[in-house]
Formats: structure tokens, sequence, C-alpha cells
């Protein structure tokens, strides 16, 4: 590179890499120098560091998360979207929507996840490569190969993408299933085929029409770098290649064979504190001192206390966050966050606040004036509407300390978020605008998008179809049926969901760490359909799952970037996939509701007791039913919350100036910081304590010391710790909890003993036998 051409790229990365926490510190002081000085004169030996380092990121990725595991080049002539894997992958995905439709409603269930898929695939896709014959023939212009060489990388990341938004099942299903049973709403037309298809299909595909539309937000920046996509390509590249050159301390061992150690190693120790040994998940020793002590469960217990802990899980599925993966300082945020929010949730329930003392101190339950679970079918009638009489005879709705900080934190993270994503990232924001507005993508000029432009592009007008469409199955399933609920909220829902994609989709590209819409959404579709839970339930799927699912489409869309699939390939396989999983899906729940004696019910002999759908209604009834007002509004007991949207929008604004100032301030991430607060309600600082030395160890000390170790093995390992709980959990399912076979012992009992077991409460209920206003005492 000329020093034009250096210089050019350092002012490039100055603006671009600013505010961009994962860019490699020392590239980024070196660009700081050079804005400031001539280091041709002043510093001949770091000029050379910079020309290399703008060399670097001109040919690779700047970030050496990416370096380690995505290739900067391409082979246009791998077998990609081959007959091999059409069949391999629909079928998995016909299985995957089946196996988690069929068990999401039974206790204990079972979730299988797409990293299960990305494993079968491998030796599925070499044994056809095999047996098929190579026969080729030509159909409608394109020429087919039954086997067309060996098992590819691309065919495999195809099957992968295929299973990752075919083992989604839709969100509808749970709509249905609080309208039809006589337990719920009752509702028995819902049991229309046509009525579910319709709007489970409109849901499923909304998500696609704007993450097409926002790719040049949130899959062409190179500044989106998605965290989790690394560790499935590392798994993709474990299978497929097989190197064993040297690295840091003489290792040799190739990318499969230790992918297979790890998994191996961690199948075997996961049936230790998931079956043989639970206390080795909950591994609340410290109560175990004094059980009965009330106090000591609340702050240290990991059942149903705040997790104050030491060490508090022998257990790799209890973290709250893959360390693995997601960057230190994220990490870290992470933590501080539930660090922060654990002596308030602490200081609310000792005082007493808000009659918290009463009640557990963490828990995600809603409660009534004697300290049980709220029974929200007294407070509605027969059409599952509100009933004020029926409420004034039963009780107010109460919440626990963490659950009602819980809400505050909810509130600050949205505010938040917008802030943030302006003040650190309008740049990205402005050229995404400009590139979608010129159909041009200059804006975005990186090794991976040169390489992607020799494949033919998926114009906007595609995705923009499938969002119109898609909004038209939603108003015909809303109209068309007696949802009594208006069309308008398909647009409401998409209107919110608009605002937030691209700042959500922003922070969950860049830090791993993901922002949800579930109590904005309850909120504002309490507020706008009160009384009517049906109502609240489409606001909620058009606003927070749309949402969520253009988020993971955006991810997939990023991984097919990274792994140089055509992007006409990767807009025919996701579109293929959902519709398969949601025919799929649908008709298991018919087949459920139809065939499954006393379905739903807790007495159901095969365990289809639905515990998920019991605690939707319940939020069904409470938001769409009672509604915030009464929980929320002007005069109840939670009103103060609601200054959380206030302090989330004021609370960015002052690190971001001191970002400029003070260099430790530009690892500070504020909505990140929030959503570690998040964590309660149920689970506590337990979950997210053991993340910050594990990520330590892998993405600071290890990363810095050992780089080469850390690029050819950290993600492999997150990928074989991840696959292994994911299929140790299959196998103890079916062969230890289906048949209902048990092992009890005080390794499995002692975690529930005592007060952290029991979630026992601060004080007694007053003589009176409840707490608060009494009956005709509150409206």
């Amino acid at each position: 590179m000329s020093d034009d051409q250096v210089l050019d790229k350092a002012h490039y990365v100055q603006e671009y890499h600013g505010a961009d926490p994962n860019f490699p510190a020392h590239a980024q002081a070196l660009v700081r120098r050079a804005m400031d000085e001539d280091l041709r004169t002043t510093d001949p030996e770091a000029w050379q560091e910079l020309k290399v380092e703008m060399a670097l990121i001109t040919v690779n990725s700047p970030y050496t998360e990416v370096r380690a595991v995505v290739d900067n080049h391409d082979d246009p002539t791998e077998p990609c979207l081959t007959i091999r894997a059409w069949i391999i992958g629909l079928v998995y995905v016909a299985a995957g929507a089946f196996i988690n439709q069929f068990f999401d409603i039974r206790q204990p269930g079972i979730y299988v996840y797409s990293n299960v898929a990305q494993i079968l695939a491998y030796p599925a896709g070499t044994f056809f490569a095999k047996v098929l014959p190579s026969w080729g023939f030509t159909l409608f212009g394109y020429d087919f190969n039954l086997n067309p060489g060996p098992f590819s990388k691309k065919e495999h990341m195809v099957i992968t993408i295929m299973a990752n938004v075919g083992f989604n099942t839709p969100y509808t299903a749970n709509i249905v299933w609080v309208q039809v049973p006589d337990r719920f709403f009752g509702q028995k037309w819902a049991m229309d085929y046509g009525y579910q298809i319709t709007t489970a299909l409109s849901t499923n595909f909304i998500g696609y029409g704007i993450a097409g539309i926002t790719r040049r937000f949130l899959v062409y920046p190179v500044i989106s770098v998605w965290p989790a996509n690394l560790a499935t390509i590392a798994l993709n590249r474990a299978f497929h290649e097989h190197d064993s050159k040297a690295v840091e301390g003489g290792w040799r061992m190739s990318r499969m064979r230790y992918f297979l150690y790890s998994f191996l190693a961690m199948f075997v120790w996961f049936w230790f504190p998931n079956f043989i040994c639970e206390a080795m998940t909950y591994f609340n020793w410290i109560t175990w001192i004094d059980p009965s002590n009330v106090k000591l469960a609340a702050i240290t217990g990991n059942v149903s206390g705040l997790g104050l802990n030491p060490w508090p899980t022998w257990d790799w599925n209890w973290l709250s966050l893959d360390p693995l993966i997601t960057p230190f300082y994220a990490t870290v945020n992470n933590f501080v966050g539930a660090a922060l929010a654990f002596p308030v949730i602490a200081a609310v329930w000792f005082s007493n606040h808000y009659y918290t003392g009463y009640l557990p101190i963490n828990s995600n339950g809603v409660f009534n004036n004697k300290g049980t679970r709220y029974n929200v079918s007294r407070i509605v009638d027969a059409d599952g509407h509100f009933d004020i009489e029926a409420y004034r005879q039963y009780s107010p709705a109460y919440l626990a300390a963490s659950n009602i900080l819980l809400y505050c934190f909810f509130f600050m993270i949205y505010t938040a978020t917008v802030v943030h994503a302006y003040l650190y990232h309008r740049f990205e924001i402005i050229n995404g605008f400009k590139s979608l507005f010129r159909r041009r993508t200059e804006e975005h000029e990186d090794v991976h998008m040169r390489l992607m432009r020799q494949y033919k592009e998926v114009p906007e007008t595609w995705y923009a179809a499938i969002l119109l469409a898609s909004v038209g199955l939603g108003i015909a399933g809303v109209a068309a049926y007696p949802t009594h609920t208006t069309p308008g909220v398909v647009f409401y829902g998409l209107f919110l969901a608009l605002i937030f994609c691209i700042p959500i989709g922003i922070i969950k590209s860049i830090t791993n760490v993901e922002i949800t819409l579930n109590v904005l959404a309850e909120l504002f579709g309490g507020l706008w359909f009160a009384g009517d839970a049906l109502s609240m339930n489409y606001f909620k799927t058009y606003g927070y799952v749309t949402t969520a699912h253009t988020v993971r489409f955006a991810q997939d869309l990023k991984l097919a970037h990274y792994t140089h699939i055509p992007p006409r390939v990767t807009f025919h396989i996701q579109n293929v996939a959902t519709i398969v999983s949601t025919f799929v899906a649908i008709s298991v729940v018919n087949f459920q509701m139809t065939s499954i004696v006393d379905v739903c019910s807790p007495t159901q002999k095969d365990r289809f007791t639905c515990p998920g759908i019991n605690t939707f209604f319940t939020a069904s009834v409470l938001w769409g039913t009672l509604g915030p007002k009464r929980m929320f509004g002007a005069g109840s007991l939670y009103q103060y919350l609601l200054f959380g949207f206030l302090a989330g929008a004021l609370i960015p604004i002052p690190f971001y100036y001191l970002r400029k100032r003070y260099s430790w301030a530009e690892y500070i991430h504020i909505p990140v910081i929030i959503a570690g607060s998040l964590i309660y309600a149920p689970y506590g600082l337990s979950n997210a304590w053991p993340t910050v030395p594990i990520g330590f160890l892998f993405n600071y000390y290890i990363k810095r010391r050992f780089v080469g170790w850390w690029s050819r093995y950290n993600y492999i390992t997150s990928g074989a710790f991840t696959s292994a709980i994911a299929i140790g959990g299959i196998v103890i399912f079916f062969a230890i909890q289906w048949p209902g076979a048990e092992l009890v012992w005080s390794g499995n009992t002692r975690p529930y003993a005592g007060c952290d077991g029991e979630a026992c409460r601060l004080f007694e209920l007053p003589e009176k036998g409840y707490f608060g206003p009494g009956v005709g005492e509150f409206s």
C-alpha cells in the first residue's frame, strides 16, 4: 500500500471504527497517533506497524475473531445447493419442527437445537457422497447431479441454515393453545386449520421481509460481527479441514480431533449435574450451613435466592451467556449489570417496599394478597374478558422484589437502546440508508463484501413482496375469523418492530447480547387493547416476535455472507425450510388438540400439561385483561417504575462523552449493562458471575498470550460444549425422563431443601390473613 492509501484507510478506521469496542486496541491506538502526528518521521517503526495493520484489514477482516474462523477466499465452483443438501436439510427441518412442537407442551420438555442438525448432517452428507451415483440431468435450464463429489462445506452450511430457521416453531401456536382448550378461553373456532396456518405463515415470514431490507444495516457492515456465528463456522471447518499444523505449545491436534475430545468430555460431564447429582448445578453450598435461615437463602441461594456465591455451579449449561464467543468486555458489562441490580433488589425486599417481604425475593410469578400464585381465572368472565366485580372481590396483583425491578430495567433498556444506537452507531445507520436509497454497496467495503459481489444479490423488491404478503396474510387471519381484533394490530406491531429492529440488531451483532421487546409489546398492547387478551397477544406477536425473527434471520444472512453462500440460495432455503416447518408444527398442534386425552390438564397421564402455555395464558390475562394501567398507571402501586424510560434515555449520554476523554469508557456499554440486570426473576448472580473468570481466561489471557491456540480451538471448544449439551439433553430426556426414571439421593434433593428450595418469605402474613388493601379497598 502507498502512504496515501495507508492514511486514507486510517481515516476510514477512525471514522467507522472509532466507537467500536471489538476493533483491535493496538491498531486503534496506532490510527489515533497517525491522526495526530506524522509517524513516518516521528516513529518509523510505528508507521510500519500501521501499514501492516491497514494492509491486513484490507485483505482480511479487521477482527481477530473473524480471521480465526472465516476464510478470506472463496471457490464459486464448490457444490452448494445440491439435491442431497435439499433432502438432508428438509428431512432434518421436518424432524426438528415435529420434535420441538410435540414436546413443547410436555413437562419436562425437550428442545432440539440446530447444532444437532449440523453434527448429524456431516455423516449423512458423506454417506450420500459414497452411495449415490454421479448422475447428472438438466431441469428448467439448471444442471443437477445426484453426486457432485465430496460433501462440501457449503452444502453443510446450507443444511445448517435450514435447521436454524426450521427448528423454530410458530409463536402463534401459543395463541391457538390459549384459545381452544376449555381450561383457557375455550374458543373452538380457533381449531380452523386455515386460521392457524394463515397467522402462522404471516408471523413466520414477516421477519424475513424486514431482515432482507435491513441487510445494509445488520449484514453488510463489517462492524456487524455476529459472534455466535463464529462458533457455527468453526464447527463446520472442524468437520471439513483436518490440518495438524503446530501452534503455540506444540499443539498439532486437528480441529476435528479436538472437537471430538471436547464433545465427549462434556457429554460425559453433562450427566453429572443434570441427572446424577443436581447439586452440581444448583451448588448452593452456603445455604447448607443453615438451610432454614431465610436471609442466608435469599442472598446466597441458587434456586430462589439472588445467587451471591463465589462458586455457584459446576454446570456449563447454567451460565447466562457463552463466555467463549461473547467479547470479554460484553461479558464484564453483563456481569456488572447483574451486580449493580443485586443490592437494589435486596434493599427493596428487606424494607418490605411494595409488600415484597411477604413474597419470595426472586420469582417471576404473580401473586395475590395472601402470597400465593395469582389465579387469573377468578377475574375473567366466560368470554375471557375482564370482570371488574370479580377482581374487586379477589386481589390486586403483586410482584416479587426482583420482578418489580426487572420491569423497571426493561423500561430502561428500551430507551437506552435507541439513544445508544444513535450516539454510537449513527454513522453505520446513515451509511445503511445511503446504501438502501442508492441501491449500491460501496459504503460497505471489506473482503467478504468483495467476494460476495460475484453472486447475484436478492433485490429488495423480493423481500418487500414477502413483507407485503405476510402483512396481507396477517390481516386476513385476524379479520376473516371471529377474533374481534382490528387488522390494525398488524400495523401497530410492525411499526414497533421497525423502530427497534435496527438498534437491537446492531447491539446483538456486536456484543452477542440480545434485547427482547416482550415487556414493551405487552405494555403497549395492554394499553391500546385494554381488556382484550387476544388482541394484546397479536400485538405482541407482530411487535416482539417480528423483531426477534428479524434479528435471527439477519444473523443467518450474515452466516451465509461469511461462508460465501450465494444470496439467492440463502433466500430460497430459508423460505422453503420455513414453509415446511410451519406446516409440520401446525399439523402437530392440531393432532395434539384432537388426539391427546386431557391435554393441558395438570393430571394428564403422559405429562402433556402445557406449563409454558399456562404461563402464556397468565401473561395474556394480566396484560391484556387486567391491563398495565392497573399495574403501572397513575395511582397504581408500581407507577414510579415508568421513570425507567427516562433514566434509560439519559444514562448513555454522559458515558458517550466520557469515552472521548478516557479510553476505559470505550468499553462501557450501557444497554449490555442493563441487560445484565434482566437476569433476575427467576435466575440470579450465580448465572452471571461464572462467565467472568472463564471469559477472562479464554478471551483475554489466552487470546493475548497464545493467539494461535485461541484462533484454532476457542470457537471449536464452544461448539463442542454446546453440541454435547444439546445431544446429552436429548439422550437424558428419552432414556431417563420419558420413561419416568428418577435417581433419588441427597445429591439430587439437597439443593431444594430448606428456604432456598421452598422460597421462604421474610415476613409472615398479618393476623387479618392478607397484606395490602382488602376487598372493596382497591379498584
